[in-house]
This record gives structure tokens, C-alpha cells and sequence, in this order.
């Protein structure tokens, strides 16, 4: 029933609203409410008052903010930063309440804390986060970072990880475990920041310093559940009996057991000590191994093969055994699959055509006697040619000559060669696991749910959304506090996908940020003529099917305009 009701504001002036009340859960409850004015407002309005004047209009971003704002209520990441680090008196704002902003930020439009009260100006935001202009100084950010320790971090993340579990019913009985990193432009100067080192970059930037980040997902969505950052000059496998302790401690706290666990890696983790830490923890795991490191199983003959499905698995081939490697005899899945003997096939080839391009240019130079290097540095130059994978297989090089002048180049591509080693190991994977009863499909499956975590990784480093960059820190605490609220942001965004996903929407991250933003909220400011302030009308853009659904989706009819 709809009833019109009056509220006082602080200064006296009363406003009326039109008000519509129903029962949820039993207990009265407002469910609309539309501002009518104050009484002089009214009165005119039902005299007949000739209309306001429209004096300017302004565009404020709303969808996209608002779906994530949904998010971070629903999963209480406020609420739960705040139980662990409490509000100060003193305090602008609670902690959980800055690093739900930078986190909204970095998905929406990252930016950094000192352009952040600009972008925040330009949202539909300040409506339903109420913070004065002064409580987004990037300052204020700083100091509520400060407050954050190590522990408080992993204290936070594994109370949300659980809220996350609960709330989305997330199916964690798979997991995926990868790690990457990320350059950073800190000054090789800076002695605060140890965690930033260089090392093998792998975005290319062999001259920036890098932080490395660990995470763990699920199978179900790809939402991370654990992090680990670590000093970017330190190899993968070297961080991977850290990570496996944290899991199997937050894995125990979430789920009681470790029974139904199958985590999922790549060899570029496995060493002896590594898998005998699996094997002790009674971890389930799909895993692989190098093929040059199993000739033998590399020497089975095709008729063995057998096909994997075809219905979600065209064109791979598989035998089952067993292999001993890394200390234990374990179930081993040599795979073949078509389309990657291709795609090899087609890389080799330009490996091949560009290392004789080199080695051409190398015999001309030295048949022109344009050289005064010793045999033995020349050598060491068509080694070097040479070194890329397969490449001295299949390339016969013939260097004559013992002195300068009289060395002469000539080479070859061995046909036979090559065809043998493209029949050998050309398409060809070595699926590694303990899951013993599960069908080969299955195997392949959770190995190749690997591309989630990797695509979470390139999201990371897209600078638009979801984005690592730009991090305006440079000591080692602000980092992992970077760090922690940036993969936050990612698990957001895949909640916002997996939430798409099942409602039949299946769209990117970036398609559905797109579409999101494309709900905006238009601010008409109309004047009467007199003394007064423009008063504000705030209305919503037009929306499309897609955006309709959307909208009701993640329920942003809570945070649209009502006046």
C-alpha cells in the first residue's frame, strides 16, 4: 500500500516521500520510495507551476561500479577487513572501506590514490558511500594501509575465501595452482622494498624489478582463493612447498579434510622435494612431466593410442600407464593431440627458417674473409644459432677451415631428422596424477583448467580492467597490500563472470564491464530563477536487452537513483 510520508532533515525543513511498504521475512519493510518535494514543492506542483528551467546536466558512471559494489556488500568485505583491523575514532574511514574503494577501482578504472577523489567525482558512488572530499586524500589511503600486517592480510583473506565458498556455493574439490609476476617501475635505488627484485621478467621487462604472485583458484569459475607474494628473482619452483603449506592449512580450515582436494599444476613446478611434499600431504594431484625426459613412453607405437572423447575432445589420443618419476611410480596419460602437432609443426618451421636467415649472413661473412675471429668464437656463434629447441636436431652446420681467412660456413636442414623428431614428440604430453579411478577425460579436463588461472594472470596485467598497474607503492608492506586488494578485484570480477555465466550471459570480464558501464546516471540540474541551488533529477540511460539483464542480476535497482 503506498502512503506518503515526511522526514525532518537536521536543519528542520521537512521532505516529503511517497512510500510503498510490504512484508519481507515477515517484518514490515519499505520496498520503493519516490521524493516528492517539500510542501512549497507540492503546492506548486499542483498549481500548476510553470516548469523549472534546465541549467546543465552531468554524466555520472554507475553500472559497472554498482555490480561490483554488489559484489562487496554480498561477499562482506567490509564487515570483515573491519573485524580484524577495527576503526579507529580518529579515522576518516573504517580500513575495510578504503580497500574496497581502491578494490572497486582497480576493476572499474584503475588509477592511482592521488587521482582517485577525481575518478570517484565522476561515479555514481558517492551516493551510497557517504565520505567527505577530505576522506579521499591519497594520504588518508596510505595510513589505512599502514594498519595492514602480513598476518592481518592472510587473516582476511581466508575469513573471505570462506564467505565466498558459503555464499556463491562454490565447488572447491579442484584447484589450480600457478604463479607469474609483475614489473614494477621502483627505482633500483630503493633499499625498502627487498620483495621487488630482478629477475626472469615474464612480460619481457628484463630492466624493471618485479614482485611475484602465487595464487590458487578454483576449477569452478576461477576464483582465487589464496595468494602468496614473493621476491620476483626467485624461481617457481622454489615458492611452491610455501604455497602447498598455506593450502593445505587453509584448505583444512575451510573444508575440515583434504579427501575430495585435487590440485591442479604444471611441471614447471616439480622437482623431487616439491612432490614428495604432495605425496606426504595426501594431496590428490593432475600434474605433467617433460616428454624429452620419457623417451620411452615417447617410443610407443600409434596403434596404442586410443582416442580420449570425441565429443569434448576431438582429435586427442591417449595411452594409460604408469611412469616412475620424481620418486614415485605414478598413473601417467601420454596424450596426443592434433591440433598442438600442428601448431608446433608451424613454430618449428619458423625457428628453422629464421636460425638458417642467421646462419646464411654468417657464411656470407665469412666467404667475403670479413671475419678475424678465432674457429672456436665462430663455434661458439653457430652454437648460439643453434640453441633454440630442436634446432641442432634437424640443422646439419659445416664449419671448414682453421684460420680466420679460410673458414667457410655450409649448412643443411636433415629431413629424415626432422620428420623423426616430429613423429617422436610433436603433440605430445605427459599427464602426471594419483587419480587413479578417474577416467581419462576427467584427467585431461582438470589439466587443462590450467588456461583459467592463466587467463586470470593476463587480466592482472590488462591495464584497463582488473589491473595490476599502476602501483604507486614502493616499500614491501604497501606492496602485498597492492597486491592482496588487486587480487581481490580479480576474484570480484570472476564472481560478477560465474554469476553471468549461469544466468546463460557468457561474456569476458572486459565485455561485461563494458556492457555494465554502459548504464549510466544523467543528473539534470533545473533552476526555478530564484535564489536557491539547481535542484538535481537523476535518471538512468537507456539500457538493451543484454544490460536489462543485467541490471536486474546483480539487483542494481538498490543503488539507482529515486529522484
Amino acid at each position: 500500500m503506498a502512503t506518503v510520508i515526511e522526514k525532518r532533515r537536521a536543519d528542520g525543513r521537512v521532505y516529503y516521500y511517497l512510500v510503498e511498504s510490504a512484508r519481507v521475512d515477515g517484518k514490515p519493510r519499505i520496498v520503493s520510495q519516490q521524493y516528492l518535494g517539500s510542501a512549497a514543492e507540492i503546492a506548486e506542483k499542483l498549481a500548476g507551476a510553470p516548469a523549472t528551467a534546465l541549467v546543465r546536466s552531468q554524466h555520472k558512471q554507475f553500472g559497472d561500479l554498482a555490480a561490483v559494489w554488489s559484489v562487496i556488500e554480498r561477499i562482506g568485505v567490509v564487515e570483515i577487513i573491519d573485524q580484524v583491523i577495527p576503526r579507529r575514532a580518529d579515522a576518516a574511514a573504517s580500513v575495510g572501506t578504503y580497500l574496497a574503494l581502491a578494490c572497486a577501482n582497480r576493476i572499474v578504472a584503475p588509477c592511482s590514490k592521488l587521482g582517485f577523489a577525481d575518478w570517484w567525482a565522476t561515479t555514481a558512488g558517492p551516493r551510497w558511500v557517504k565520505l567527505n572530499t577530505a576522506a579521499l586524500d591519497h594520504r588518508r589511503f596510505w595510513t589505512a594501509m599502514d594498519r595492514l600486517s602480513e598476518p592481518d592480510l592472510a587473516t582476511i583473506e581466508t575469513e573471505l575465501s570462506a564467505r565466498i565458498i558459503a555464499e556463491y556455493g562454490l565447488d572447491t574439490s579442484g584447484l589450480v595452482l600457478d604463479m607469474t609476476n609483475f614489473a614494477t617501475y621502483i627505482d633500483s635505488g630503493n633499499d625498502k622494498a627487498p620483495i621487488a627484485q630482478r629477475g626472469k621478467a615474464k612480460q619481457k621487462r628484463v630492466d624493471l624489478r618485479l614482485v611475484g604472485l602465487g595464487l590458487v583458484v578454483t576449477r569452478d569459475g576461477n576464483i582465487p582463493l589464496l595468494s602468496h607474494t614473493y621476491p620476483g628473482d626467485r624461481p617457481d619452483v622454489t615458492q611452491f612447498p610455501l604455497m602447498i603449506e598455506q593450502l593445505v592449512t587453509r584448505f583444512t580450515h575451510l573444508a575440515g579434510s583434504l579427501d575430495d582436494l585435487t590440485l591442479v599444476y604444471d611441471a614447471g613446478q616439480n622437482s623431487t622435494t616439491n612432490h614428495e611434499q604432495v605425496e606426504t600431504a595426501r594431496i590428490g594431484f593432475v600434474g605433467s612431466l617433460p616428454p624429452s625426459d620419457h623417451p620411452d613412453l615417447l617410443t610407443i607405437a600409434r596403434t596404442r593410442y586410443r582416442s580420449v572423447d570425441t565429443d569434448r575432445f576431438p582429435g586427442l589420443t591417449h595411452v594409460d600407464t604408469t611412469v616412475t618419476a620424481l620418486g614415485v611410480t605414478r598413473r601417467a596419460v601420454l596424450t596426443h593431440s592434433k591440433t598442438l602437432h600442428a601448431a608446433q609443426s608451424r613454430g618449428f618451421d619458423q625457428t628453422l627458417t629464421k636460425a638458417q636467415q642467421r646462419l646464411a649472413v654468417l657464411a656470407d661473412k665469412l666467404a667475403r674473409g670479413k671475419t678475424r675471429r678465432p674457429r672456436p668464437a665462430v663455434e661458439a656463434e653457430i652454437a648460439t644459432i643453434c640453441k633454440p629447441r630442436w634446432v641442432a636436431e634437424a640443422l646439419i652446420t659445416t664449419l671448414t677451415g682453421e684460420h680466420p681467412a679460410d673458414l667457410r660456413l655450409s649448412f643443411t636442414i636433415d629431413a629424415a631428422a626432422r620428420k623423426k623428431l616430429e613423429t617422436r614428440l610433436f603433440g605430445k604430453r605427459i599427464l602426471f596424477t594419483n587419480r587413479d579411478t578417474w577416467p581419462v577425460a576427467e584427467v585431461v579436463a582438470a589439466y587443462r583448467s590450467q588456461s583459467g588461472v592463466e587467463f586470470g594472470f593476463r587480466q592482472l596485467k590488462d591495464p584497463h580492467t582488473v589491473s595490476f598497474s599502476p602501483m604507486h607503492h614502493w616499500t614491501d608492506q604497501k606492496i602485498r597490500v597492492h597486491t592482496f586488494y588487486t587480487v581481490l578485484a580479480l576474484t570480484i570480477a570472476h564472481l560478477i563472470r560465474r554469476t553471468a555465466e549461469h544466468a546463460g550471459l557468457h561474456l569476458s570480464v572486459r565485455e561485461l564491464t563494458n556492457e555494465l558501464a554502459g548504464i549510466g546516471e544523467t543528473v539534470l540540474l533545473h533552476h526555478d530563477g530564484g535564489k536557491g541551488r539547481p535542484r538535481a533529477q537523476r535518471l538512468l540511460t537507456d539500457m538493451t536487452d543484454t544490460q536489462r539483464r543485467l541490471y536486474d542480476l546483480f539487483n542494481l535497482d538498490r543503488y539507482a537513483p529515486t529522484r
